[in-house]
């Protein structure tokens, strides 16, 4: 369920949106706007795929709606005080409800999918960084993100194309949160910020632990600089080569970062 491709660099991507896929019994429980799977990372897989070699990628097929395993799972929310979606979210970005009346996921099924999809997708990201840690003493993880660039619902404005997260620094070595926005701020034609509206998700925050040689940082792109923010979400070639290209830099950048002695 869970798809690993190894390799021997420090550097390890999350990709733990890209996924579509819903078992048919909950399939069956969503409505027609859950159905559309519109909060997708769309192409995310696919914009990263063969931008620097010997990377690691953790990847879970199955779409958030059915669990979001970037989320706390003891339910504790990202950004209290602000609108977000849940551990099973029971609205899409816009606020509006995803699961078909009296179908909305209780505790119990919660703790189920819980334990079916949210779990694999952390043991193996997790044995995936104490593997390459192993091998060099340190580890990055690197979690790859998209959003629509407007969402109302959860933030005021127009997000920039790189937001960089890193909790506000506590997740990583200060020289690898410098050198991605670095490579951001210098990337022509785009907008960045660090620590913005998103400073970094559970998965960020949980493995990021630069004191034990695990950093962490994340990487949210605003949908409009690859592919369509609408449906059909269509993947516009000539706008991804040119973030690619800028993505190659600090993937590169990051494999070969080591701890200053």
């Amino acid at each position: 369920m869970i798809e690993i491709t190894q390799g021997a660099s420090p550097l390890v991507l999350g990709l733990p949106h890209t996924g579509t896929d819903v078992p048919p019994d909950i399939w069956d429980c969503l409505n027609e706007t859950g159905r559309a799977l519109a909060d997708t990372d769309w192409h995310i897989h696919d914009l990263y795929a063969g931008l620097a070699g010997e990377v690691t990628t953790v990847r879970t097929p199955i779409h958030r709606y059915v669990i979001d395993v970037n989320r706390d799972p003891a339910g504790v929310s990202l950004y209290p005080g602000q609108n977000t979606t849940t551990l099973v979210p029971l609205t899409d970005f816009d606020g509006l409800p995803i699961w078909r009346d009296g179908m909305e996921p209780d505790e119990t099924e919660t703790a189920r999918r819980r334990e079916a999809y949210h779990a694999p997708y952390h043991a193996a990201l997790a044995a995936e960084l104490e593997r390459v840690k192993a091998l060099h003493g340190f580890a990055i993880l690197y979690d790859c993100h998209s959003i629509r660039g407007d969402i109302p619902f959860l933030f005021e404005g127009r997000l920039p194309d790189f937001s960089i997260g890193t909790n506000m620094g506590a997740t990583c070595d200060p020289a690898i949160e410098a050198l991605t926005v670095a490579h951001c701020a210098a990337a022509e034609g785009y907008t960045s910020v660090l620590n913005g509206r998103f400073k970094g998700g559970w998965t960020t925050r949980h493995y990021g632990r630069p004191a034990e040689g695990l950093h962490a940082i994340q990487m949210e792109l605003a949908q409009a600089t690859y592919c369509q923010e609408s449906p059909p979400w269509t993947y516009l070639p000539e706008r991804a080569d040119n973030l690619r290209a800028h993505l190659t830099q600090i993937l590169t950048d990051l494999k070969n970062w080591r701890p200053s002695a």
